[in-house]
Protein backbone atom coordinates (compact mmCIF):
# COMPACT_ATOMS: atom_id res chain seq x y z
CA UNK A 1 0.00 0.00 0.00
CA UNK A 2 1.20 3.28 -0.91
CA UNK A 3 0.99 6.55 0.38
CA UNK A 4 3.34 9.10 -1.20
CA UNK A 5 2.07 11.96 -3.15
CA UNK A 6 3.91 10.53 -6.65
CA UNK A 7 1.09 7.81 -6.89
CA UNK A 8 -1.50 11.13 -7.29
CA UNK A 9 -1.29 11.62 -11.40
CA UNK A 10 -1.53 15.00 -12.95
CA UNK A 11 -4.10 17.00 -15.48
CA UNK A 12 -2.16 15.87 -18.06
CA UNK A 13 -2.13 12.39 -17.67
CA UNK A 14 -5.92 11.79 -17.20
CA UNK A 15 -6.44 14.24 -20.21
CA UNK A 16 -4.39 11.85 -22.44
CA UNK A 17 -7.49 9.03 -21.76
CA UNK A 18 -9.95 9.30 -25.01
CA UNK A 19 -13.15 8.03 -23.05
CA UNK A 20 -12.42 10.62 -20.30
CA UNK A 21 -12.09 13.43 -22.64
CA UNK A 22 -15.48 12.10 -23.96
CA UNK A 23 -16.96 11.96 -20.44
CA UNK A 24 -15.60 15.34 -19.75
CA UNK A 25 -17.38 16.69 -23.36
CA UNK A 26 -20.60 15.54 -22.46
CA UNK A 27 -20.45 17.50 -18.64
CA UNK A 28 -19.48 20.81 -20.80
CA UNK A 29 -22.76 20.60 -22.48
CA UNK A 30 -24.50 19.26 -19.61
CA UNK A 31 -23.24 21.63 -16.79
CA UNK A 32 -23.71 24.67 -19.68
CA UNK A 33 -27.18 24.25 -19.95
CA UNK A 34 -27.42 23.61 -16.02
CA UNK A 35 -25.22 27.17 -15.63
CA UNK A 36 -27.68 29.06 -17.99
CA UNK A 37 -30.84 28.01 -16.46
CA UNK A 38 -30.63 28.42 -13.02
CA UNK A 39 -29.26 31.59 -12.47
CA UNK A 40 -31.03 33.03 -15.12
CA UNK A 41 -34.28 31.61 -13.89
CA UNK A 42 -33.59 33.75 -10.82
CA UNK A 43 -32.83 36.91 -12.22
CA UNK A 44 -36.06 36.16 -14.59
CA UNK A 45 -38.56 35.45 -11.23
CA UNK A 46 -36.37 38.64 -9.53
CA UNK A 47 -37.53 40.80 -12.82
CA UNK A 48 -41.25 39.44 -12.69
CA UNK A 49 -41.92 40.22 -8.86
CA UNK A 50 -39.04 42.19 -7.96
CA UNK A 51 -38.78 39.97 -4.58
CA UNK A 52 -35.34 39.19 -3.51
CA UNK A 53 -36.96 36.31 -1.40
CA UNK A 54 -38.86 35.21 -4.44
CA UNK A 55 -35.89 34.91 -6.57
CA UNK A 56 -33.72 33.23 -3.72
CA UNK A 57 -37.14 30.76 -3.46
CA UNK A 58 -35.29 29.86 -7.09
CA UNK A 59 -32.33 28.04 -5.13
CA UNK A 60 -34.65 26.31 -2.66
CA UNK A 61 -36.45 24.81 -5.16
CA UNK A 62 -33.28 23.52 -6.79
CA UNK A 63 -31.82 22.42 -3.73
CA UNK A 64 -35.46 20.50 -2.43
CA UNK A 65 -34.78 17.04 -4.38
CA UNK A 66 -31.69 16.27 -2.21
CA UNK A 67 -34.31 14.88 -0.20
CA UNK A 68 -34.90 11.88 -2.92
CA UNK A 69 -31.26 11.96 -3.32
CA UNK A 70 -31.37 8.31 -1.37
CA UNK A 71 -33.32 6.68 -4.62
CA UNK A 72 -31.57 8.74 -7.34
CA UNK A 73 -28.58 7.06 -5.37
CA UNK A 74 -29.98 3.36 -5.46
CA UNK A 75 -30.97 3.92 -9.14
CA UNK A 76 -27.68 4.74 -9.88
CA UNK A 77 -25.78 1.62 -8.57
CA UNK A 78 -28.48 -0.62 -9.49
CA UNK A 79 -28.82 -0.01 -13.17
CA UNK A 80 -26.41 0.74 -15.84
CA UNK A 81 -24.82 4.31 -15.63
CA UNK A 82 -24.19 5.07 -19.20
CA UNK A 83 -27.90 4.33 -20.49
CA UNK A 84 -29.16 6.22 -17.54
CA UNK A 85 -26.95 9.62 -17.72
CA UNK A 86 -28.28 9.59 -21.42
CA UNK A 87 -31.60 9.30 -20.89
CA UNK A 88 -31.35 10.98 -18.26
CA UNK A 89 -30.31 14.47 -20.20
CA UNK A 90 -33.31 13.72 -22.41
CA UNK A 91 -35.50 13.97 -19.64
CA UNK A 92 -34.40 17.06 -18.37
CA UNK A 93 -34.67 18.91 -21.96
CA UNK A 94 -38.58 18.24 -21.74
CA UNK A 95 -39.16 18.90 -18.17
CA UNK A 96 -37.46 22.36 -19.06
CA UNK A 97 -39.70 23.43 -22.23
CA UNK A 98 -42.62 23.52 -19.31
CA UNK A 99 -41.16 27.27 -18.40
CA UNK A 100 -42.44 28.59 -21.87
CA UNK A 101 -45.67 28.40 -20.36
CA UNK A 102 -44.78 31.35 -17.95
CA UNK A 103 -46.14 34.86 -18.65
CA UNK A 104 -46.41 36.72 -15.67
CA UNK A 105 -45.89 36.28 -11.86
CA UNK A 106 -49.58 34.62 -11.61
CA UNK A 107 -47.37 31.24 -13.05
CA UNK A 108 -44.43 31.50 -10.74
CA UNK A 109 -45.51 27.85 -9.26
CA UNK A 110 -44.66 26.49 -13.10
CA UNK A 111 -40.77 28.06 -12.28
CA UNK A 112 -40.40 26.34 -9.34
CA UNK A 113 -41.54 23.24 -10.02
CA UNK A 114 -39.42 23.15 -13.44
CA UNK A 115 -36.58 23.96 -11.29
CA UNK A 116 -37.48 21.30 -8.66
CA UNK A 117 -37.83 18.80 -11.31
CA UNK A 118 -34.88 19.26 -13.54
CA UNK A 119 -33.28 19.46 -10.45
CA UNK A 120 -34.12 15.88 -10.10
CA UNK A 121 -32.32 14.69 -13.25
CA UNK A 122 -28.85 17.08 -12.05
CA UNK A 123 -28.76 14.37 -8.75
CA UNK A 124 -29.65 11.04 -10.93
CA UNK A 125 -26.47 12.26 -13.05
CA UNK A 126 -24.34 13.22 -10.54
CA UNK A 127 -25.07 9.60 -8.78
CA UNK A 128 -24.16 7.84 -12.20
CA UNK A 129 -21.45 9.84 -13.13
CA UNK A 130 -19.43 8.78 -9.47
CA UNK A 131 -19.66 5.07 -10.58
CA UNK A 132 -18.56 6.28 -14.51
CA UNK A 133 -15.82 7.84 -13.65
CA UNK A 134 -14.64 5.18 -10.74
CA UNK A 135 -15.36 2.50 -13.65
CA UNK A 136 -12.48 4.42 -16.62
CA UNK A 137 -10.02 5.41 -14.15
CA UNK A 138 -7.67 4.27 -11.59
CA UNK A 139 -7.11 6.09 -7.95
CA UNK A 140 -4.00 8.07 -8.97
CA UNK A 141 -6.16 9.70 -11.53
CA UNK A 142 -9.17 10.57 -9.47
CA UNK A 143 -7.66 13.74 -7.74
CA UNK A 144 -6.87 15.60 -11.40
CA UNK A 145 -9.98 14.28 -13.07
CA UNK A 146 -12.29 15.98 -10.63
CA UNK A 147 -10.09 18.88 -10.75
CA UNK A 148 -10.93 19.43 -14.48
CA UNK A 149 -14.25 18.44 -14.24
CA UNK A 150 -14.69 20.85 -11.27
CA UNK A 151 -13.14 23.84 -13.66
CA UNK A 152 -15.66 22.77 -16.19
CA UNK A 153 -18.48 23.36 -13.66
CA UNK A 154 -17.21 26.40 -12.15
CA UNK A 155 -15.19 27.39 -14.93
CA UNK A 156 -18.80 27.52 -16.67
CA UNK A 157 -20.03 30.29 -14.57
CA UNK A 158 -17.65 32.84 -16.63
CA UNK A 159 -19.54 32.68 -19.72
CA UNK A 160 -22.99 30.99 -19.08
CA UNK A 161 -24.53 33.71 -16.75
CA UNK A 162 -23.43 36.30 -18.69
CA UNK A 163 -25.02 34.42 -21.95
CA UNK A 164 -28.18 33.69 -19.90
CA UNK A 165 -28.55 37.34 -18.72
CA UNK A 166 -27.97 39.26 -22.03
CA UNK A 167 -30.14 36.30 -23.64
CA UNK A 168 -32.78 37.42 -21.20
CA UNK A 169 -32.46 40.91 -22.09
CA UNK A 170 -32.38 40.90 -25.87
CA UNK A 171 -34.57 37.95 -26.66
CA UNK A 172 -36.58 36.65 -23.62
CA UNK A 173 -36.43 33.60 -21.21
CA UNK A 174 -37.56 31.72 -24.65
CA UNK A 175 -34.05 32.07 -26.10
CA UNK A 176 -32.60 30.54 -22.83
CA UNK A 177 -35.41 27.87 -22.93
CA UNK A 178 -34.03 27.13 -26.44
CA UNK A 179 -30.69 27.10 -25.35
CA UNK A 180 -30.56 25.05 -22.64
CA UNK A 181 -32.31 22.17 -24.27
CA UNK A 182 -30.13 21.70 -27.18
CA UNK A 183 -27.18 21.67 -24.11
CA UNK A 184 -29.03 19.00 -22.62
CA UNK A 185 -29.66 16.78 -26.22
CA UNK A 186 -26.23 17.58 -26.85
CA UNK A 187 -24.61 16.26 -23.99
CA UNK A 188 -26.92 13.27 -24.22
CA UNK A 189 -25.62 12.68 -27.91
CA UNK A 190 -22.01 12.94 -26.74
CA UNK A 191 -22.53 10.17 -23.39
CA UNK A 192 -24.36 7.84 -25.78
CA UNK A 193 -20.87 6.89 -27.53
CA UNK A 194 -19.01 6.47 -24.26
CA UNK A 195 -17.59 3.11 -23.99
CA UNK A 196 -16.30 1.53 -21.20
CA UNK A 197 -16.45 -1.78 -19.36
CA UNK A 198 -18.95 -0.82 -16.06
CA UNK A 199 -18.72 -2.31 -13.18
CA UNK A 200 -21.24 -5.38 -11.84
CA UNK A 201 -24.33 -3.29 -10.65
CA UNK A 202 -25.74 -6.48 -8.54
CA UNK A 203 -28.05 -5.99 -5.40
CA UNK A 204 -28.08 -8.05 -2.52
CA UNK A 205 -31.32 -9.82 -2.58
CA UNK A 206 -31.85 -10.34 1.14
CA UNK A 207 -31.42 -6.62 1.79
CA UNK A 208 -34.65 -4.75 2.05
CA UNK A 209 -35.32 -2.10 -0.51
CA UNK A 210 -34.67 0.74 2.39
CA UNK A 211 -31.90 -0.81 4.22
CA UNK A 212 -30.47 -0.92 0.50
CA UNK A 213 -31.70 2.55 -0.18
CA UNK A 214 -29.67 4.06 3.38
CA UNK A 215 -26.67 2.17 2.64
CA UNK A 216 -24.67 5.13 1.85
CA UNK A 217 -25.56 6.94 5.03
CA UNK A 218 -24.09 3.93 7.34
CA UNK A 219 -21.21 3.56 5.34
CA UNK A 220 -19.98 7.89 5.71
CA UNK A 221 -21.09 7.30 9.01
CA UNK A 222 -18.56 4.27 10.04
CA UNK A 223 -15.86 5.97 7.95
CA UNK A 224 -13.92 7.83 10.49
CA UNK A 225 -12.24 10.53 8.04
CA UNK A 226 -15.36 10.39 5.87
CA UNK A 227 -17.80 11.27 8.81
CA UNK A 228 -15.87 14.00 9.97
CA UNK A 229 -15.26 15.80 6.53
CA UNK A 230 -18.40 14.88 5.77
CA UNK A 231 -19.72 17.05 8.89
CA UNK A 232 -17.50 20.17 8.28
CA UNK A 233 -18.86 20.23 4.68
CA UNK A 234 -22.97 19.68 5.77
CA UNK A 235 -21.89 22.48 8.18
CA UNK A 236 -19.96 24.94 5.62
CA UNK A 237 -22.09 24.74 2.92
CA UNK A 238 -25.47 24.48 4.66
CA UNK A 239 -24.20 28.37 6.10
CA UNK A 240 -23.80 29.06 2.44
CA UNK A 241 -27.61 28.73 1.71
CA UNK A 242 -27.99 32.18 2.88
CA UNK A 243 -25.66 33.88 0.78
CA UNK A 244 -28.48 32.24 -2.05
CA UNK A 245 -30.95 34.69 -0.64
CA UNK A 246 -28.53 37.94 0.64
CA UNK A 247 -26.72 38.26 -2.68
CA UNK A 248 -29.37 39.68 -4.39
CA UNK A 249 -28.97 42.96 -1.26
CA UNK A 250 -25.52 42.71 -1.74
CA UNK A 251 -26.18 43.65 -5.70
CA UNK A 252 -29.09 46.14 -4.85
CA UNK A 253 -28.48 47.41 -1.87
CA UNK A 254 -24.46 46.98 -1.34
CA UNK A 255 -23.13 47.98 -4.59
CA UNK A 256 -27.02 49.85 -5.46
CA UNK A 257 -26.43 47.72 -8.96
CA UNK A 258 -29.02 45.48 -10.91
CA UNK A 259 -29.96 41.97 -10.40
CA UNK A 260 -28.26 41.28 -13.91
CA UNK A 261 -25.08 41.93 -11.87
CA UNK A 262 -24.81 39.11 -9.72
CA UNK A 263 -23.84 37.09 -13.48
CA UNK A 264 -20.96 40.05 -13.46
CA UNK A 265 -19.70 38.43 -10.00
CA UNK A 266 -20.15 34.72 -10.39
CA UNK A 267 -18.87 34.95 -13.78
CA UNK A 268 -15.29 36.14 -11.98
CA UNK A 269 -16.20 33.26 -9.02
CA UNK A 270 -16.01 31.56 -11.97
CA UNK A 271 -12.52 32.96 -13.30
CA UNK A 272 -11.11 31.50 -10.21
CA UNK A 273 -12.94 28.11 -9.66
CA UNK A 274 -11.06 27.42 -12.26
CA UNK A 275 -7.70 28.13 -10.51
CA UNK A 276 -8.68 26.62 -7.98
CA UNK A 277 -9.61 23.33 -9.87
CA UNK A 278 -6.50 23.21 -11.64
CA UNK A 279 -4.31 23.50 -8.71
CA UNK A 280 -6.53 21.10 -5.95
CA UNK A 281 -4.40 17.98 -6.96
CA UNK A 282 -1.66 19.75 -6.35
CA UNK A 283 -2.71 21.15 -3.12
CA UNK A 284 -3.99 17.36 -2.17
CA UNK A 285 -0.35 16.22 -2.83
CA UNK A 286 1.26 18.78 -0.66
CA UNK A 287 -0.73 18.79 2.31
CA UNK A 288 -3.47 15.87 2.38
CA UNK A 289 -7.18 15.74 2.14
CA UNK A 290 -7.99 17.40 5.71
CA UNK A 291 -5.93 20.24 5.67
CA UNK A 292 -6.75 20.93 1.93
CA UNK A 293 -10.35 20.86 3.27
CA UNK A 294 -9.99 22.94 6.27
CA UNK A 295 -8.19 25.67 4.40
CA UNK A 296 -10.95 25.78 1.89
CA UNK A 297 -13.91 26.65 4.57
CA UNK A 298 -11.58 29.08 5.84
CA UNK A 299 -11.30 30.99 2.81
CA UNK A 300 -15.10 29.85 1.65
CA UNK A 301 -15.72 32.17 5.12
CA UNK A 302 -13.88 35.13 4.20
CA UNK A 303 -15.31 35.43 0.53
CA UNK A 304 -19.02 35.19 2.10
CA UNK A 305 -18.14 37.90 4.48
CA UNK A 306 -16.96 39.80 2.08
CA UNK A 307 -20.32 40.12 0.40
CA UNK A 308 -21.51 42.48 3.42
CA UNK A 309 -19.68 45.07 2.42
CA UNK A 310 -20.27 47.75 -0.08
CA UNK A 311 -16.99 47.85 -1.87
CA UNK A 312 -17.17 46.44 -5.29
CA UNK A 313 -13.50 45.67 -5.21
CA UNK A 314 -13.75 43.92 -1.81
CA UNK A 315 -16.83 41.74 -2.79
CA UNK A 316 -15.24 40.76 -5.98
CA UNK A 317 -11.91 39.59 -4.15
CA UNK A 318 -14.93 37.56 -1.94
CA UNK A 319 -16.20 36.26 -5.12
CA UNK A 320 -12.23 34.90 -6.01
CA UNK A 321 -11.80 33.74 -2.36
CA UNK A 322 -15.11 31.84 -2.99
CA UNK A 323 -14.53 30.69 -6.43
CA UNK A 324 -10.66 28.79 -5.02
CA UNK A 325 -12.52 27.29 -1.79
CA UNK A 326 -15.45 25.80 -3.11
CA UNK A 327 -13.45 23.73 -6.04
CA UNK A 328 -10.46 22.45 -3.21
CA UNK A 329 -13.04 21.79 -0.82
CA UNK A 330 -15.08 19.34 -3.48
CA UNK A 331 -12.80 18.05 -5.12
CA UNK A 332 -10.78 16.94 -2.04
CA UNK A 333 -14.18 15.19 -0.24
CA UNK A 334 -14.91 13.65 -3.48
CA UNK A 335 -12.06 12.01 -4.43
CA UNK A 336 -11.53 10.92 -1.14
CA UNK A 337 -15.25 9.10 -0.98
CA UNK A 338 -14.24 7.69 -4.70
CA UNK A 339 -11.58 5.96 -3.09
CA UNK A 340 -13.12 4.71 0.32
CA UNK A 341 -16.18 3.57 -1.06
CA UNK A 342 -17.00 0.26 -3.27
CA UNK A 343 -17.68 0.05 -6.78
CA UNK A 344 -21.25 -1.12 -6.30
CA UNK A 345 -21.52 1.59 -3.41
CA UNK A 346 -20.72 5.00 -5.25
CA UNK A 347 -24.22 6.09 -6.53
CA UNK A 348 -25.24 5.80 -2.99
CA UNK A 349 -22.38 7.38 -0.93
CA UNK A 350 -23.04 10.66 -3.73
CA UNK A 351 -26.68 10.28 -3.30
CA UNK A 352 -26.00 10.77 0.66
CA UNK A 353 -23.67 12.98 0.23
CA UNK A 354 -25.71 15.70 -1.88
CA UNK A 355 -28.62 14.82 1.08
CA UNK A 356 -26.04 15.81 3.93
CA UNK A 357 -25.33 19.03 2.26
CA UNK A 358 -27.97 20.28 0.87
CA UNK A 359 -30.60 20.08 2.98
CA UNK A 360 -29.31 22.22 5.58
CA UNK A 361 -28.33 24.70 2.65
CA UNK A 362 -31.98 24.65 1.50
CA UNK A 363 -33.53 24.80 5.29
CA UNK A 364 -30.64 28.19 5.44
CA UNK A 365 -32.28 29.56 2.06
CA UNK A 366 -35.88 29.23 3.10
CA UNK A 367 -34.98 30.44 6.53
CA UNK A 368 -33.02 33.52 4.82
CA UNK A 369 -36.03 33.97 2.37
CA UNK A 370 -38.23 34.68 5.66
CA UNK A 371 -35.89 36.87 7.53
CA UNK A 372 -34.37 39.08 4.90
CA UNK A 373 -37.50 41.48 4.97
CA UNK A 374 -36.76 42.20 9.09
CA UNK A 375 -33.41 41.50 9.54
CA UNK A 376 -30.38 43.36 7.96
CA UNK A 377 -29.05 41.09 5.18
CA UNK A 378 -25.73 41.63 6.52
CA UNK A 379 -26.10 40.82 10.14
CA UNK A 380 -27.49 37.45 8.13
CA UNK A 381 -24.31 37.41 6.67
CA UNK A 382 -22.47 37.70 9.59
CA UNK A 383 -23.84 34.80 11.11
CA UNK A 384 -23.19 32.88 8.14
CA UNK A 385 -19.09 33.45 8.21
CA UNK A 386 -19.37 32.85 11.73
CA UNK A 387 -20.82 29.13 11.29
CA UNK A 388 -18.30 28.71 8.41
CA UNK A 389 -14.95 29.41 10.85
CA UNK A 390 -16.81 27.07 13.45
CA UNK A 391 -17.17 24.39 10.33
CA UNK A 392 -13.40 23.39 10.67
CA UNK A 393 -13.36 21.99 14.61
CA UNK A 394 -14.69 18.82 13.06
CA UNK A 395 -10.95 18.45 10.99
CA UNK A 396 -8.64 19.83 13.97
CA UNK A 397 -5.56 17.64 14.34
CA UNK A 398 -6.67 14.59 16.51
CA UNK A 399 -7.68 12.29 13.81
CA UNK A 400 -5.77 9.34 13.10
CA UNK A 401 -6.61 8.79 9.57
CA UNK A 402 -5.43 11.44 7.10
CA UNK A 403 -5.66 9.87 4.08
CA UNK A 404 -4.52 10.85 0.84
CA UNK A 405 -5.40 10.02 -2.57
CA UNK A 406 -3.54 6.75 -4.01
CA UNK A 407 -4.36 5.06 -0.29
CA UNK A 408 -6.09 2.37 -1.07
CA UNK A 409 -8.05 1.91 2.61
CA UNK A 410 -11.50 0.88 1.35
CA UNK A 411 -13.40 -0.31 4.48
CA UNK A 412 -15.32 -2.67 2.95
CA UNK A 413 -14.87 -5.37 -0.70
CA UNK A 414 -13.39 -3.98 -3.84
CA UNK A 415 -11.36 -1.12 -4.05
CA UNK A 416 -12.33 2.46 -3.82
CA UNK A 417 -14.35 4.21 -6.26
CA UNK A 418 -14.43 7.55 -7.99
CA UNK A 419 -17.54 9.75 -7.45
Amino acid sequence: MSTGAENVGTNRDVMKLPPFRRLALGWVFSNFGDSVLFLTAAIWVKQLTGSDAAAGLVFAALGLPALLAPFTGRLADRYRRRPLVVINNICAAAVVLALLLVHDAHDLWIVYAVIFLYSNTAYVTAAAQSGLLRDLLPDRLLAPANGILSSIDQGLRIASPLLGAGMLTLWGMEAVVALTVACFLTAAGVLATLTLAESAHDMDAEESFWRSTTAGFRFLATHPLLRRSLLTLAIAIGATGVLNVTIFATVDQGLARPPEFLSVLLGFQGVMAIAGGITASMVIRRFGIPATIAAGVVLLAAGVLSTALSSLALVLGGAALTGISISWVAIAFITLRQTETPPGMQGRTSAATQVIMNVPQVAASVIAAALVGFIDYRTLIAAMGALCLLAVLPLLPGGKHQAKPGTDTVLSGGRGTNG
